[in-house]
């Protein structure tokens, strides 16, 4: 599935570019807006720019997530090296020569400052702003956590309590979609340096949060802080996502978008959940994997398949989700014509872009750690841009997909109509009707890739994936040389291909 699809973000487009406006116009009072990790890890000479307020990392485990996550917390006074970079004696020497660059804006001045670690400890300049951060230790179950571990026995009573601030109390019946109020934060110790969070119940009964799930727990415990916090605080967030329903994931993101703009607070959070980024902009996004910080937003199954994650047989990289079903169209055509193919396993991605089609098919096939190659397909369009013999192909047509596709299947609309009807689930009488909305909304669109939500919208409106497919399929049947010269250049990487000499019933090897 495609980015996006089936995960409505209340967030609107104009809060997304009023905040990214204002992390242009450098209008936040304490702000991080680069860091350069000169080598710090797997990362060499690698940079990152913090261009909207609320910036997830994703990427594959082990990818590097959490050590961008540790580097932008290891400017700050309050955060100590070690809780992100602990060194165990030899067993870690290779922490000798690390070195980070920041770009700070701090008290309205720009600023630089440096960490680094020459030799046997971190040297700093360190700044003053707060940072809090959320570790992945806040969804283990209450049980198993050291810090609760006091507040087990019989005889435990709190040494105060404290209703949640309405605030809080709003933001977690937003995020969890449940009522808030019976929630109590209770002091553990008489200096009330421990918490432990309560419920009472209707009937006035108590239930502490032993009894809480750990994702119902966690977005207590990070809302409850975050709304203590003073304004333009660091928010750091490992694995967002844990613990917590895909909705409830949404929300939380859509929560830390509202601080970012209330409280001018900026927050960057680790995670491998598509709904936790589907309320952000593609600027928001950075892809961290293999020493390499990749600005735009993936989908996450997009990154498992590029960094080999997935056990695949074949990636194909196209330019947006019509490019898929374009790519899926195909290959099932080409899998019936080409005796031994098979399209098991084969996972087919969008990237946004022929760019990065490009670039992400180039980096999957020069990492020697992935087993199967990838194929990248671009528009008809950005043609000159293809690499053959890098595995870097085009759709055929010298426009967008969906208006060659709407074209080649019009000039044979006297004999593909009625199996067009019946591929859009209308009855074959229509094939007359079916012809004329086509050749009427042929000549009156202007823009390609609305054209067959637009003769969905005349056929009774009828949804546009399903008018898209039924285009593919007579494009694909009827015009298998333009199939064939999509995958001939990819022969050898395509699973199970017969790779002998010519012949009759493999003319095109």
């Amino acid at each position: 599935m495609a980015l996006g699809e089936n995960m409505y973000s209340e967030i609107r487009d104009s809060e997304r570019q009023d905040l990214l406006r204002r992390v242009a116009r450098r209008t936040y009072l304490s702000y991080l807006h680069g860091l350069s990790l000169v080598h710090l890890r797997a990362y060499r000479n690698a940079t990152i720019s913090f261009d909207f307020p609320v910036t997830a990392l994703v990427g594959p485990n082990g990818g590097g997530k959490s050590t961008v996550l540790g580097a932008a917390a290891l400017i700050s006074k309050n955060i100590k090296p070690r809780q992100f970079f602990a060194k165990s004696g030899t067993y870690d020497s290779s922490m000798v020569d690390w070195k980070i660059e920041y770009d700070l804006f701090e008290s309205g001045t720009a600023v630089r400052r440096t960490a680094s670690y020459p030799t046997a400890k971190w040297n700093r300049e360190a700044v003053d702003r707060i940072t809090l951060v959320f570790g992945v230790a806040r969804t283990l179950p209450a049980t198993e956590r050291k810090d609760l571990s006091k507040f087990i026995s019989g005889s435990f009573e709190g040494f105060g309590e404290t209703v949640l601030s309405a605030d809080t109390v709003a933001a977690v019946e937003t995020i969890l979609g449940k009522e808030a109020e019976k929630y109590l934060l209770v002091a553990g110790t008489r200096n009330g340096d421990k918490e432990l969070y309560a419920a009472r119940t209707k009937d006035g009964d108590a239930y502490s949060e032993f009894h809480f799930g750990a994702g119902e727990a966690s977005v207590i415990r990070i809302v409850t802080a975050i709304e203590k916090s003073a304004d333009n605080t660091l928010i750091l967030i490992e694995e967002i996502e844990n613990g917590l329903h895909p909705v409830a994931t949404r929300r939380l993101v859509e929560y830390l978008v509202s601080v970012a703009r209330r409280k001018s607070c900026q927050i960057i959070f680790t995670t491998h959940s598509n709904d936790a980024l589907s309320p952000l902009p593609d600027e928001a996004v950075w892809a961290c994997g293999d020493g390499k910080l990749t600005q735009g937003k993936l989908d996450v199954n997009t990154l498992r398949t590029l960094t080999g994650e997935v056990n695949a047989t074949l990636a194909i990289f196209v330019e947006d989700s019509f490019g898929e079903e374009m790519a899926l169209a195909a290959l099932r055509e080409y899998s019936r014509g080409i005796a031994g193919v098979e399209m098991v396993g084969v996972a087919i991605h969008y990237v946004a872009g022929a760019g990065r089609v490009k670039s992400v098919t180039l980096a999957h096939n020069d990492n020697p750690a992935i087993t199967y190659k990838a194929l990248g397909i671009l528009d008809g369009d950005k043609a000159s841009e293809a690499e053959p013999d890098k595995y870097v192909v085009n759709f055929p047509g010298d426009s967008d997909p969906e208006l060659h596709v709407a074209q080649a299947v019009a000039k044979l609309i006297d004999d593909v109509a009625p199996k067009l009807a019946l591929n859009l689930q209308l009855k074959y009488g229509d094939a007359e009707h079916v012809k004329e909305i086509v050749l009427s909304r042929l000549r009156t669109n202007r823009d390609p890739h609305v054209l067959f939500d637009q003769i969905g919208e005349d056929l009774e409106f009828t949804a546009g994936i399903t008018v898209a497919r039924a285009f593919l399929t007579q494009w694909a049947e009827n015009y298998p040389d333009e199939v064939t010269a999509i995958f001939r250049p990819a022969a050898t990487i395509i699973p199970n291909h017969p790779l002998s000499e010519p012949s009759p019933d493999n003319p095109e090897i």
